[in-house]
């Protein structure tokens, strides 16, 4: 026992108290729940072990700091959603289908792509910032093996030329924008509008839009 008016010193050691059966896998899944209700900035270390029902210095413990722990919760969900770049098929319909799995994402990983930009990609650690890239190359490798599918080399496809970075890039944008501006959509639908299915034909009519302006017109038109 230590002297009186001292403090025993805890030990290095897992956390333990209000802590008990809070591992790696509680605290991820807090991380992904706050981040489905808030905006990154908040979705602190406190308020994830606070979700978890653990200690905050959990966090530390298990993941070194809160950013290593973010940037594994992007790692999860970008392995749930992951498909290989396509190998065959009808390059208009494979664009469709990965338009539709961008904006899948982005409903169920809300504030991710905000994650991106405020937090990892501002990290001070260049490991961090090299998954990060990585985790991002995915879709543009995607919409190249897309390209390189239509084209076969000889420019014969249905689609026009098309940048894969600058078609990911505004695909990101315009289904996260329905995500992070909410309060603007709401603002300019009629009170009681269904959001889920305004999200639904929304997607479509981005679909129609992009697929509409990457297909070829006939000679003359």
């Amino acid at each position: 026992m230590g002297k009186p008016g001292k403090t025993e010193k805890r030990s290095k050691g897992r956390p333990v108290a209000a802590s008990a059966g809070v591992g790696r896998d509680a605290l991820i899944k807090a991380a992904r729940e706050l981040l489905q209700e808030l905006p990154p900035e908040q979705v602190t270390a406190t308020a994830i072990a606070r979700r978890a029902g653990g200690d905050p210095a959990l966090v530390r413990y298990y993941f070194g700091n809160r950013t290593n722990l973010l940037l594994e919760v992007a790692q999860a969900i970008g392995s749930e959603t992951h498909t290989e770049p396509p190998a065959s098929g009808h390059p208009p319909d494979l664009l469709a289908d990965f338009i539709h799995a961008t904006f899948r994402f982005t409903r169920s990983a809300r504030n991710m792509q905000r994650l991106m930009l405020n937090e990892l990609d501002s990290a001070s650690s260049g490991e961090v910032r090299e998954s990060v890239r990585q985790w991002n190359r995915v879709p543009v490798d995607h919409y190249a093996a897309i390209k390189a599918l239509d084209d076969g080399g000889e420019g014969a496809g249905d689609l026009i030329d098309f940048d894969p970075l600058f078609l990911h890039l505004a695909v990101v944008g315009i289904s996260d924008f329905f995500i992070t501006g909410g309060p603007l959509v709401k603002l300019l639908t009629p009170e009681g509008t269904d959001m889920d299915d305004l999200a639904q034909r929304y997607e479509e009519f981005v679909k129609r839009l992009l697929l509409d302006g990457l297909r070829k017109r006939p000679s003359g038109d």
